[in-house]
């Protein structure tokens, strides 16, 4: 099975869950075994408490894949954590946020800690209200960046800039080599621009021309499905999520 086939779910999903064996009760209900663990779950500056957590998961037979969303800032010593937090969970990969006041100093510091600990960094693209949005910003930054540093496509947000700029499939292409994460994640716009999260595939994702362009491009890093919706009872809407995606791409 490719990595873009073999995709788990972001803890944010059940952020009003806050038993970790509940949360992987769920996971395994919806019909996946990966997770991407976020702060809604997770104590990534507390070692001890987070080693705690994270054997809660390896205990069901859950993968933690990656661990994020961080904002990395000047502080190294914080960054330094997390990169300990994801080597501790077995996670190859962080999904990361940087910030435009610091990113110059900053992205070159992280991608020595990549190097150091044979963990990657995945940008992630949150639209276009956020820094690291636009497919220029980020051509930036991986240039900066070294090849530690790569970018998690959130299907979503990427889409949110706009069909022109904001194609996944041409993302893929563009970012070929570098796309270490992926978010599943799908968005119907209203007329004023809001967005609202349906089943990944009922909006307006390709959801097989995605997964293939992954595949074509030999993508092996972490997909989750993030599906916010419904925070209260997310199971039965990423069950169909993980149903859909498999259809599409049998």
């Amino acid at each position: 099975m490719t990595a873009a086939r073999d995709f788990g779910v972001q803890s944010y999903c059940f952020r009003t869950v806050k038993d970790n064996a509940d949360v992987a009760a769920k996971v395994r209900q919806i019909g996946v075994s990966k997770i991407e663990m976020c702060g809604a779950h997770a104590n990534f500056d507390d070692l001890a408490v987070w080693k705690d957590q994270a054997a809660v998961y390896a205990r069901t037979g859950i993968e933690i894949c990656s661990i994020g969303v961080q904002t990395f800032g000047t502080d190294m010593a914080a960054a330094r954590r997390w990169f300990e937090a994801a080597k501790l969970a077995g996670a190859k990969v962080i999904t990361a946020h940087f910030q435009v006041g610091n990113f110059q100093t900053v992205v070159p510091r992280v991608s020595k800690l990549c190097d150091e600990y044979g963990i990657r960094v995945a940008i992630h693209c949150h639209g276009g209200y956020c820094f690291g949005g636009s497919p220029d910003v980020i051509a930036h930054l991986l240039a900066i960046g070294g090849k530690g540093i790569g970018l998690c496509i959130d299907t979503a947000w990427c889409m949110q800039i706009g069909p022109h700029a904001g194609n996944p499939v041409e993302w893929v292409k563009r970012f070929s080599g570098r796309i270490f994460g992926v978010h599943y994640k799908d968005f119907v716009f209203a007329r004023n621009g809001m967005w609202e999260d349906v089943i990944v595939g009922s909006g307006n994702l390709n959801v097989a021309a995605f997964v293939k362009a992954l595949e074509a491009d030999r993508f092996d890093g972490a997909a989750v499905i993030e599906y916010e919706a419904n925070p209260d009872n997310p199971v039965p809407a990423l069950t169909e999520c993980v149903k859909a995606i498999r259809a599409a791409v049998p």
